[in-house]
């Protein structure tokens, strides 16, 4: 291999380094922003309890 080629797969390498190291701490970013913690609703537990017990709903579907 020549001089030239080894340089040109050294460049290479780094540029593709950089780039990931780029992109791991830009989705890392969204995930501390965006996903920092589950979001649970209120009365979370009387919605879950009523699906499952099958209790009629409130709202009423037009068709």
């Amino acid at each position: 291999m020549s001089l030239k080629s080894l340089d040109l797969n050294r460049r290479l390498v780094r540029e593709i380094a950089v780039i990931l190291i780029i992109k791991i701490v830009l989705l890392m970013t969204i995930k501390h922003i965006w996903f920092d913690a589950p979001t649970i609703p209120k009365d979370f537990d009387n919605q879950v309890a009523e699906r499952i017990a099958g209790s009629p709903s409130q709202i009423k579907e037009t068709r």
